[in-house]
């Protein structure tokens, strides 16, 4: 059995940003029933010198849409980077979400080996597609959304690995 590159990457991007975008809207809920502003989240982060909940969003849009594009031989989406209510950042991902989705499956399938130049640390890195999705994007794009989710946790909004998650495509519950 094979993968491609576009089912280890657009399927995964889009559960797990839209579980991302379900959170943002139990964020409200349960801060509307705590009488807290949910834009006070987006400045939260677990420790002084890590990216706040706002960036970790930008973060995780940033590697879906920039991976999505460099493989696809694209050029990537500009966002301003200007989100400052909840209302912004889910037009954000779902921005995001459109721009991932209408990606050609074909391009992405065929830049295993295509050279992959990206910015990185001040300078720029390169990869060959396949060691670039599976040994940089996706373990970014996953460390981003595991920060997002745990700062919530940590802030006190209820929400469990489900939440994390997002809705598992082609699953069927047994009982």
């Amino acid at each position: 059995m094979t993968i491609s590159l576009h089912e280890a990457s657009v399927p995964v991007f889009t559960q797990m940003l839209t579980g991302v975008s379900t959170l943002l809207d139990k964020l409200c809920e349960q801060a509307a029933v705590k009488k807290i502003d949910p834009v006070l989240f987006l400045n939260e982060r677990l420790y002084p010198n890590m990216f706040t909940y706002g960036r970790q969003l930008q973060a995780m849009c940033d590697w879906a849409c920039n991976t999505t594009a460099w493989l696809a031989g694209l050029t990537p989406p500009k966002f301003d980077n200007a989100e400052r209510t909840i209302a912004d950042w889910q037009a954000r991902i779902k921005k995001t979400l459109d721009f991932i989705a209408a990606a050609d499956a074909t391009a992405i399938n065929g830049a295993e080996d295509k050279d992959i130049v990206y910015p990185a640390a001040g300078g720029t890195r390169q990869m060959k597609g396949k060691d670039f999705l599976l040994h940089q994007a996706l373990p970014q794009f996953y460390f981003h959304v595991t920060i997002a989710y745990a700062i919530l946790r940590a802030r006190g909004i209820d929400c469990g690995k489900r939440d994390f998650m997002g809705p598992i495509p082609r699953m069927t519950q047994l009982t």
